[in-house]
């Protein structure tokens, strides 16, 4: 092969792998019939805030079951939501600003042992892709053997990006 020939395979493989240009606002991708986003795209510049595994509020201290201390999956999780919503708000953001949801869900004795998935996926629904919050977030969600809590039914991480500074 000639020196000519190289360059043009050199630059062709090159202009393959180039990345696409930042994004200028985040940018949800998937589609439209999805309740969740495939991925997101953050422009550069925006700085983002983690939560660290939030977990239900209790219920009833005093409770005999789970479902008293805690409830179910789908009460669990609207807690958890709650409770990530209040941390976010101490830094100025809303669910509204989440691009991500890491979910960890055990099994359920009262459901056979059966991962509540679909409580979950209600919950969410009441959170994000909806009229007030049409977000839909990248998502993660995971069925794992325990909790640190036997009562906790569901942890979740999100991860937020503050909203552009206006000039």
């Amino acid at each position: 092969m000639n020196n000519k020939l190289h360059a043009l395979i050199f630059i062709a493989a090159a202009a393959i792998s180039l990345p696409a240009a930042p994004p200028t606002d985040i940018i949800f991708t998937g589609e439209a019939s999805w309740s969740i986003a495939s991925g997101v795209a953050i422009p550069v510049g925006r700085s983002g805030f983690w939560t660290s595994g939030t977990v239900p509020t209790q219920l009833n201290k005093e409770g005999a079951t789970v479902y008293e201390r805690y409830g179910d999956t789908y009460t669990q999780a609207v807690s958890c939501l709650r409770n990530i919503e209040a941390v976010l708000a101490q830094q100025g953001l809303t669910l509204k600003d989440v691009v991500y949801l890491r979910v960890y869900l055990t099994p359920d004795a009262a459901k056979s042992g059966k991962t509540d998935y679909p409580g979950w996926f209600k919950a969410y629904g009441e959170f994000f892709n909806n009229e007030q919050n049409p977000a839909k977030t990248a998502r993660s969600t995971v069925g794992v053997h325990s909790l640190v809590s036997p009562d906790w039914l569901i942890e979740i991480e999100a991860f937020a990006v503050y909203p552009a500074a206006t000039p």
